[in-house]
């Protein structure tokens, strides 16, 4: 999938911004708080039909404005154009439109444009908590699996009702709790197999990907954790229900998922240097976009790569300065401080590329800085 054109009103900082990219690479310069970001994530919401960073949308939109419009015009490994359309006014329902047919369910959308964002929130895949690490795996599978996605919603639906009747006064109606129980387990049981297939198959590509950027110098791995490993969730969740009943939410369920992250045989978290971790997240976002390219809907992803090269050594940069460059990676949206960083990189583009600098939320095409074939 190539994102020929975009249109921005409102959104964020940016507010009006009209561009047409180049089909391979497309490099954002421009000091931090400019808005370089904020054109990354208006990407990230025409594909995902929300920000990377700010889950309220009405947030999104610019100070002192009533709404903001986004607007994609994309050309599919088939040539076909594919018109993306989303406006949202305060205090009104959003809308996202596909060559202007409104969606009747946003998440009908996901996985039409896949994308990967590697952006310096990624931290918190390691430092956070473990529900980081299960919204990895479900922003993965739910690209290229409707049926994860489905299983996905109706567990969290399931959870939700069982989590009021837990934290009810009243005892709950026995047979009610247990029709949620049963949604729980069979939609869990999904959730559950498909997390642990696409692990399985996810760690050899993380760890070539790793293995590539540090040059052999640690060794990491992945491993997945589920309740769903002890047994039948359906009758853990019977077991524990006095429990979860004097606690007043669940404490059973692929909602406790959790990925264990290893370096050297040590946890990450614990052991893991600034560059190290940095080598880690890059290297599980370079593996995501490998296994979405290969396992979605035969549509190479965008990739957005943003401030990557902070915290990394020359050597690093270098090995994905050349991993990005190769031909296995398609459109690329890449920022950075550093104008250094960007020219290490087009010295290895073969191909046309563009070069935008962002000002105080104005976006402006470096037509000087273009190759010959622009």
């Amino acid at each position: 999938m190539i994102l020929k054109r975009i249109s921005i009103l409102n959104y964020k900082n940016l507010e009006q911004v009209e561009l047409d990219f180049s089909t391979k690479m497309n490099c954002l310069i421009g000091q931090n708080g400019m808005g370089k970001t904020n054109l990354l994530d208006a990407i990230y919401y025409l594909s995902f039909c929300k920000s990377a960073n700010n889950p309220i949308d009405s947030q999104n939109i610019k100070h002192d404005q009533n709404f903001f419009v986004l607007q994609g015009s994309y050309v599919t490994e088939l040539g076909d154009v594919e018109e993306v359309y989303c406006g949202l006014k305060r205090r009104q329902k959003k809308q996202f439109k596909r060559n202007k047919k409104e969606y009747t369910r946003l998440s009908d959308h996901i996985g039409f444009i896949p994308l990967v964002m590697v952006s310096p929130a990624d931290a918190e895949l390691i430092a956070g908590g473990s529900e980081e690490r299960r919204r990895f795996m479900d922003v993965v599978i739910s690209q290229y699996d409707r049926d994860y996605l489905s299983a996905l919603i109706r567990y969290n639906k399931a959870l939700t009702q069982r989590n009021t009747l837990l934290k009810a006064e009243e005892e709950p109606d026995n047979e009610l709790m247990e029709v949620w129980e049963e949604i729980m387990a069979m939609a869990g049981e999904v959730v559950y197999r498909k997390r642990k297939e696409f692990v399985n198959e996810f760690i050899p590509v993380f760890q070539t990907f790793y293995s590539s950027i540090s040059q052999g110098q640690e060794q990491v791995s992945l491993s997945y954790e589920s309740h769903a490993d002890n047994g039948n969730l359906l009758q853990q969740l019977k077991d524990n229900r006095q429990r979860d009943r004097i606690m007043g939410y669940s404490l059973k369920g692929v909602h406790k998922d959790d990925l264990v992250m290893q370096l050297d045989s040590y946890p990450i978290k614990r052991e893991g240097s600034q560059g190290q971790n940095k080598t880690f997240l890059i290297a599980l976002k370079l593996a995501q976009f490998d296994f979405l390219r290969r396992t979605g809907s035969n549509t190479t992803p965008l990739l957005l790569l943003d401030d990557i090269f902070d915290k990394l050594d020359a050597s690093r940069v270098e090995q994905i300065v050349k991993l990005v460059s190769g031909n296995r990676f398609g459109q690329i949206f890449i920022t950075d401080t550093n104008r250094d960083h960007l020219d290490k990189i087009l010295e290895k583009v073969h191909g046309e590329y563009k070069v935008f600098s962002v000002e105080q939320g104005n976006v402006i095409e470096r037509k000087e800085q273009a190759n010959e074939e622009e």
